[in-house]
């Protein structure tokens, strides 16, 4: 995928609205990559830089460019000539709360967020034991039944003569 970004990067170089850029997330650009969520490499994120969203479409270059050619400024408290009524009354109330406000709000959403992904984790470990239990079971149930002699048994009933037919 590297090559097909550098080349997207190259195609959006001095844009006006577009920025295509990319962050070392294991050296300096670190705290940024911590602070929007990046947890895998690469991660495509986009949008207005204090509300990045994810990218989930195809990686190659025909696909990157493409949506890089659609994306244009949006409706945000920096764009809020952008806005249709609804946009514009959501950010006038937000920006009405007071400084602690905001930061509680934002907190509570961060918790939720925090909590759903580790109720997955937890709930993923589940089933990853249950899985293992399953696969040690099966194999414990197919050890057992050769150790039975079931292969013997089919060679005895393969060595009948009016057993060769039902095979």
């Amino acid at each position: 995928m590297k090559p097909d970004w550098d080349k997207l990067m190259g195609e959006f170089e001095g844009h006006a609205t577009i920025l295509v850029g990319d962050v070392d997330c294991t050296s300096d650009g670190k705290p940024l990559c911590d602070s929007n969520g990046v947890k895998g490499f690469p991660t495509i994120k986009h949008g207005d830089p204090a509300d990045l969203q994810d990218y989930k479409s195809g990686r190659d270059f025909a696909s990157l460019k493409a949506f890089a050619e659609e994306l244009k400024p949006s409706c945000s408290p920096a764009n809020i000539e952008l806005c249709d009524e609804a946009g514009k009354a959501k950010i006038e109330k937000i920006q009405a709360m007071s400084v602690a406000e905001l930061k509680a709000a934002i907190k509570e959403g961060e918790d939720k967020l925090e909590n759903a992904e580790a109720t997955f984790k937890a709930e993923l470990q589940k089933l990853q034991d249950a899985y293992q239990q399953l696969q040690n079971d099966k194999e414990a149930t197919e050890t057992e039944v050769k150790a039975s002699g079931l292969g013997l048994l089919k060679a005895v009933l393969a060595s009948k003569p009016e057993g060769k037919e039902e095979l």
